[in-house]
């Protein structure tokens, strides 16, 4: 996702928001195969994109101002995860 990154305290609120609207709760889901943090992770990324397309001008990426590139995981759990990057244009 695309945010602000002059001020943590963004990401920290995004973070506090979105454990309000899709928290870990063991009895609150049904589905729980991996843990705690299962079901949350499948609601969470419903409301976050899985992909962005980002303009590219003079070589670099044609971000705003205060603006940074996030990779935002939902799981707890340490595991690998694969980007790919496509490049399109002249």
């Amino acid at each position: 996702m695309i945010q602000e990154n002059a001020d943590p305290a963004v990401l920290r609120d995004l973070d506090a928001w979105m454990a309000r609207i899709a928290p870990e709760d063991a009895k609150g889901y049904e589905h729980a195969d991996e843990g705690p943090d299962d079901m949350p992770a499948h609601l969470r990324s419903s409301v976050t994109r899985t992909n962005e397309s980002i303009p590219i001008a003079r070589g670099q990426l044609a971000l705003g101002t205060w603006q940074a590139v996030y990779v935002w995981e939902h799981r707890r759990a340490p595991h690998t995860r694969s980007l790919v990057v496509h490049i399109s244009g002249v």
